[in-house]
């Protein structure tokens, strides 16, 4: 009884790890390639899945993209330049059966090939381009490299080149070449900047002097144009006074005449000066007045033979001229 219990267990155990050995469940990303009594009858996956375990043999697949570090390489510019570089490569198995027949170690394959791809591609470039055109060299390298693992069902998707390291004295002169850039840029910046600063200071002074100049101008404009108006107000006056003088002159009588040439003429005689200016209508007063005063007498004088009668006599200068500032006096 016992005994059977054993049997039993054993085969319990048996069929367990047959079946564990038939039945694969295989995810998503996985792949196997299977191979009977040898030879290739393709991949499988994923989902549940049933194999011999017995005539079958597997190998499984990863088909997510994965990344293999190249470390550092040291290769010699078209210059003749050593520098040592690393990058990584990024990959995706496109075909799990040529990945798997293809080739036998795909790592040590892969780190070899980019140790020569890269070799070959630094070579045709100067360290200046290596140093400036990291993409284009990233570029050149996934190519050549893809062209290589192509034929093993593998797809190189990118490569980034992580770090360049050039030898000491190429750094050093690249140090004293930053510097030198770094001092020029300094001084053109600073001599931008004052160069600015002089065009908005003249820009400034320009504009100050427009405005004073209009100001000038517009100060002149109001000048000329209150010393017109001002003009024109003393015209307007002088005028108004000389029409003024006019309408009071047309008004006044010949006698109130008379008594002003009087009254000048007797202001020059009380002059010092022995020179005068008798205007040429004096004459004619003079002679209206001796009229008047003749036409006066005849109708006033008295009978003939009365000797008290009053003689018009015109006052002279001891020259014999007429003192014009005596006029014409009555003497006995």
């Amino acid at each position: 009884m016992i005994t059977a219990g054993i049997i039993i267990l054993i085969v319990l155990v048996i069929l367990l790890l047959v079946l564990t050995r038939t039945i694969k469940i295989l995810k998503e990303y996985q792949r196997v390639v299977i191979f009977r009594l040898g030879r290739s009858i393709g991949s499988k996956g994923p989902g549940l899945l049933l194999i011999n375990p017995v005539i079958d043999r597997l190998n499984l697949v990863d088909l997510r993209e994965q990344y293999f570090e190249i470390p550092h390489q040291t290769a010699i510019t078209k210059d003749n330049a050593p520098i040592s570089i690393d990058f990584i490569m990024f990959y995706q198995v496109v075909d799990p059966v040529q990945s798997v027949v293809a080739v036998q170690n795909f790592s040590g394959a892969a780190l070899n090939v980019a140790a020569t791809t890269l070799r070959s591609v630094v070579g045709d470039m100067s360290l200046d381009d290596v140093l400036s055109r990291r993409e284009d060299m990233n570029s050149l390298l996934r190519l050549r490299l893809d062209e290589v693992t192509e034929r093993w069902g593998v797809k190189v998707s990118n490569v980034e080149v992580r770090e360049i390291n050039p030898p000491p004295a190429v750094q050093d002169a690249m140090t004293r070449q930053m510097s030198a850039e770094r001092t020029r840029r300094a001084v053109v910046t600073e001599s931008e900047g004052q160069k600015q600063a002089a065009i908005t200071v003249a820009e400034g002074q320009k504009q100050a002097s427009v405005l004073a100049a209009e100001g000038q101008k517009q100060a002149t404009i109001l000048a000329a144009e209150a010393e017109r108006e001002s003009a024109k107000l003393r015209a307007q006056g002088l005028s108004d006074a000389l029409e003024a003088v006019n309408t009071n002159a047309s008004r006044s009588d010949a006698n109130v005449l008379t008594l002003q040439y009087l009254e000048t003429l007797r202001q020059l005689a009380q002059s010092p000066s022995t020179k005068f200016v008798i205007p040429a209508e004096l004459t004619g007063l003079l002679a209206t007045m001796g009229q008047a005063t003749r036409n006066a007498m005849e109708i006033t004088q008295p009978p003939t033979g009365n000797k008290n009668v009053p003689k018009v006599a015109a006052a002279r200068t001891t020259n014999g001229k007429m003192d014009p500032a005596a006029g014409a006096a009555i003497v006995d």
